[in-house]
């Protein structure tokens, strides 16, 4: 298929994609990123990571975000007594029968909302693990198949906070896209209080139908994306890995680097975002648009950069100024 061919099926399928968008605005105001960064995890089957302040509507977006979509939707609360059995399921002794009866839990449902995932122990964490890279679910000897579309949309507070456990290193990998959610600005804060004093609770329809966002993500996997952009991806990856052979001066700043993961999904946003803006190829500012997002849960930092206040975005803002563009 040529690229306006391509381009022609992306202006066609992008319908979807405004109907979902024009759905959420009915309840959240402004967070433009936020909304469009939901919309690309949905379109690669992405899991996310949401990170902000508490009452910055990350919920909310994620609960509005799943109405607009036929599908089904489960909220799981996260507090420091949970236990894997109450996200995965547990088997029950039945005496009459004197047999094990499966009783599943809230994993099983296509959407699922992870609210303050970092107020749970690793215990928890873990259980998670298997549902999020493998897609499956082992309740005592039996492995249960998870329906698709399977995403697990994550809030969490900022890491300081009270309460809040570190995530570990390998579930942080498993998110697609780590959303850093900020404040509204004065205008859209005064339209929240209007729309909250005066009592408007907007109905969110489903618009969208699993089948719609299957033929969406095929138009989205065959938008054109040139060997040097792909090429590109990679150095930006390998920097944060080895930084000197790129002459980045970030080695005392980095203590781990991306993985290929990273690489991966970078290319996969960057379609997703060239869709979203209705195109059939990827530019390299799609590239540099996602790569904040698919790399500041990646890359760890030392402690010398810790102490001196930097962080993970301060670097990939140095390699995107440093590493040269196609």
């Amino acid at each position: 298929m040529d690229i306006q061919e391509v381009t022609r099926s992306v202006e066609k399928q992008a319908i979807v994609v405004r109907q979902v968008v024009s759905e959420m605005e009915k309840v959240v105001v402004g967070q433009r990123n936020l909304v469009e960064r939901m919309l690309i995890g949905l379109l690669c089957g992405g899991h996310l990571l949401l990170e902000g302040l508490p009452g910055l509507a990350k919920t909310t977006a994620v609960k509005t975000l799943a109405a607009t979509i036929n599908t089904s939707f489960q909220r799981i609360q996260f507090t420091p007594d949970l236990l894997p059995a109450d996200i995965l399921g547990t088997q029950i002794y039945r005496p009459d029968s004197a047999s094990f009866e499966i009783k599943k839990g809230p994993i099983f449902h296509n959407i699922i909302l992870a609210d303050e995932i970092n107020r749970a122990p690793a215990k928890v964490q873990s259980a998670l693990l298997e549902a999020m890279q493998e897609k499956q679910v082992t309740i005592g000897e039996k492995t249960f198949v998870l329906e698709q579309p399977f995403l697990v949309l994550a809030t969490q507070n900022p890491i300081e906070q009270e309460g809040t456990y570190p995530l570990p290193e390998a579930q942080i990998d498993r998110f697609m896209l780590k959303i850093k959610v900020d404040y509204p600005s004065l205008q859209e804060e005064k339209e929240i209080m209007e729309r909250v004093y005066s009592g408007a609770t907007e109905h969110v329809n489903g618009v969208v139908q699993v089948s719609d966002l299957a033929s969406a993500q095929a138009v989205m996997y065959s938008i054109h994306m040139e060997e040097k952009i792909m090429e590109y991806i990679v150095r930006l990856a390998a920097a944060t890995r080895n930084p000197r052979e790129f002459g980045l001066d970030l080695d005392s700043m980095i203590s781990y680097g991306a993985s290929p993961r990273a690489s991966i999904w970078l290319g996969l946003a960057s379609r997703a975002h060239a869709f979203l803006q209705g195109r059939g190829y990827v530019t390299p500012q799609d590239v540099k648009s996602m790569a904040p997002d698919v790399l500041r849960h990646r890359i760890i930092l030392s402690y010398e950069a810790e102490a001196e206040g930097k962080t993970t975005d301060d670097m990939i803002s140095t390699i995107l100024e440093r590493i040269e563009v196609p």
